[in-house]
C-alpha cells in the first residue's frame, strides 16, 4: 500500500522533500553562521576585558610607586600632579563592549592610557636623581612590576586586535554577512596605539633638563 501510496504521488512529493531539504540546509547553515558569530563576538569581549585588566592592574600600581617616589623626592610635586591627573582620567573612562563598535570612545580610552604612560616616564625619571631611591628593594620591585604590567599590556592588546580582525572577517565576509545583517553584529574597531605605545614607560632625561 505504501508502495501504491509513493508511485501514486511521487510526483509532487518528490519536489516538496526537495524543497523541505533545501529549506533544513539553509536553516542549519543560518544557526551554523550565526553561533559562529556569537563565538568570534565573544572572545573579542573576552580579549577586552583582558586589556581592562591589564591597564588596571598599571592603575593599581601607582599609588604605591608614586609614595615610594615622593618619600625621597617630595620637591618634584609637579610630576605627582601630573601622573595624579592622568590616572584621574583614565579612571573616568569607562568602556562597555557596545563602545567597542565606537572609534571616538576606544581612541579617547587609548590617548588617556599614552597621556598616562608619559606622567609614568617622567616620574621613573625622577629616580635617576637619587641614588637612594632606584636602588632601593621597594622601588626595584614597583618598576619590575610595572615593566611586567606594560608586557602584559602589549600582548593582550595583540590578543584583542587578533580577535577583532577574525570577528570583522566573519562580518563583512559573504554569505556570513547577510546573517551579521539581519542579526545586528556591527564591526568593532581595533585598539590602535601610538608607534612606541607597546614599550614600558622609559626615561626621557630631556623632560628634566
Amino acid at each position: 500500500m505504501a508502495k501504491s501510496f509513493w508511485a501514486a504521488n511521487k510526483t509532487w512529493l518528490i519536489p516538496v522533500l526537495i524543497v523541505l531539504g533545501l529549506t533544513f540546509i539553509v536553516i542549519m547553515w543560518f544557526v551554523s553562521a550565526y553561533n559562529s558569530l556569537i563565538i568570534t563576538r565573544e572572545n573579542v569581549d573576552t580579549q577586552w576585558a583582558n586589556v581592562e585588566t591589564t591597564y588596571q592592574r598599571r592603575l593599581d600600581l601607582i599609588p604605591n610607586l608614586v609614595e615610594t617616589v615622593a618619600a625621597f623626592a617630595e620637591q618634584e610635586e609637579s610630576v605627582f600632579t601630573q601622573v595624579t591627573a592622568a590616572r584621574a582620567k583614565v579612571g573616568q573612562i569607562k568602556l562597555s563592549t557596545d563602545d567597542l563598535s565606537d572609534p571616538a570612545r576606544l581612541r579617547a580610552f587609548a590617548t588617556a592610557q599614552q597621556e598616562l604612560g608619559g606622567a609614568l616616564s617622567k616620574l621613573l625619571a625622577v629616580a635617576e636623581r637619587y641614588p637612594d631611591l632606584k636602588s632601593g628593594e621597594n622601588f626595584l620591585a614597583l618598576q619590575d612590576q610595572l615593566e611586567g604590567t606594560e608586557n602584559r599590556i602589549s600582548v593582550a592588546r595583540r590578543d584583542f586586535n587578533t580577535a577583532v580582525r577574525s570577528y570583522n572577517v566573519k562580518v563583512q565576509r559573504i554569505p556570513t554577512a547577510l546573517v551579521a545583517n539581519m542579526f545586528g553584529f556591527d564591526k568593532r574597531e581595533f585598539f590602535e596605539a601610538d608607534e612606541g605605545a607597546e614599550a614600558a614607560p622609559s626615561i626621557n632625561r630631556e623632560d628634566f633638563a
